[in-house]
């Protein structure tokens, strides 16, 4: 089965390809010559990944899905949040967003942290969403070459490692995606 991701960022797409079964395909918007800027102006991660699935659905008129992933940290008031990707800034640089966190944090805030991923499905007839939640610390510094964003300074809970040290295979089956991208794909089938 063929499958539209509504998103232009090529990390996400081949994390979400990692995760479905083989007889799944994911397709970016780059197959469909799609280079419109998508909005994400609602104040949830939900309302974020519905806004996207409607946009890209309005447009292409295809059975698509978008995700929207934040990073809530508590005693930050749920910073960075709905902000996560332009936390530093409209540049949406992962080294700046992560740089901003750790000053936030400082060495005396508490670390508890979690990312919280919601899928939106967008067919002719319905949305659906599907939700994936991963509990972890902040990290003091960064450590690890994999994944993205803040990957590097994200230790889940149950492991010593950040996201960005562990395995490809191990942050899959635990991560928010994973979980949210499970829980599609059970749909779907």
């Amino acid at each position: 089965m063929k499958i539209l991701f509504a998103t232009q960022n090529l990390n996400k797409i081949e994390e979400v390809q990692s995760i479905l079964p083989q007889d799944f395909s994911v397709l970016g918007l780059t197959d469909f010559n799609f280079e419109e800027d998508i909005p994400e102006t609602q104040n949830t991660i939900e309302g974020n990944a519905i806004q996207k699935a409607n946009f890209v659905f309005d447009k292409l008129g295809v059975l698509c899905f978008s995700e929207d992933t934040g990073l809530i940290v508590p005693s930050l008031n749920g910073e960075p949040g709905v902000f996560s990707a332009r936390y530093a800034g409209p540049q949406r640089n992962a080294s700046d967003n992560m740089t901003k966190l750790l000053n936030k944090l400082g060495n005396d805030k508490p670390r508890k942290a979690y990312f919280e991923t919601v899928i939106a499905l967008r067919t002719k007839d319905s949305l659906k969403t599907f939700t994936g939640r991963c509990h972890g610390q902040i990290a003091f510094e960064q450590s690890g070459n994999g994944g993205f964003g803040y990957d590097p300074i994200f230790i889940p809970d149950g492991y010593l490692a950040s996201f960005a040290a562990l395995s490809k295979t191990i942050k899959n089956e635990i991560s928010h995606r994973g979980q949210a991208m499970k829980k599609l794909i059970s749909y779907l089938s």
